[in-house]
């Protein structure tokens, strides 16, 4: 089992910065495969960035490309989502999720999930 915390959200302006951590505990967390989701108000939720176990795999949804980074540091069991030139568009609750396949952590049907960070962009 593997449990997640989820913070670091909360108001920026256009183009600004804002660096999301999650961390893991449990007998499997450093080996688990991770990323982050985010829902808007009255949108389903979406794919943003996984990393393998290893941090020598990780994929972007296209919208966040160039602009967001995922990263881990496997001795604190965290990850990170580094987001730059941020966007309204962004706006969202952000969720952290673990999973033992990063396939499942990029289809959104892993095993474990954080409580989420509200992230808002204002204009």
């Amino acid at each position: 089992q593997v449990q997640l915390v989820d913070s670091g959200g909360g108001l920026v302006q256009v183009g600004g910065s804002l660096r999301l951590s999650c961390a893991a505990s449990g007998p499997t967390a450093s080996s688990s495969d991770m990323g982050w989701f985010r829902q808007a108000p009255g949108k389903e939720r979406e794919f943003v960035a996984a990393i393998s176990w290893s941090g020598g795999t990780t994929y972007y949804a296209d919208s966040v490309k160039g602009r967001f980074t995922i990263s881990r540091d496997n001795a604190k069991n965290t990850v990170y989502l580094q987001m730059t030139s941020l966007k309204p568009e962004d706006t969202a609750v952000y969720y952290c999720n673990a999973d033992s396949l990063l396939a499942r952590i990029v289809d959104g049907r892993a095993d474990y999930w954080g409580q989420g960070t509200q992230v808002t962009v204002s204009s």
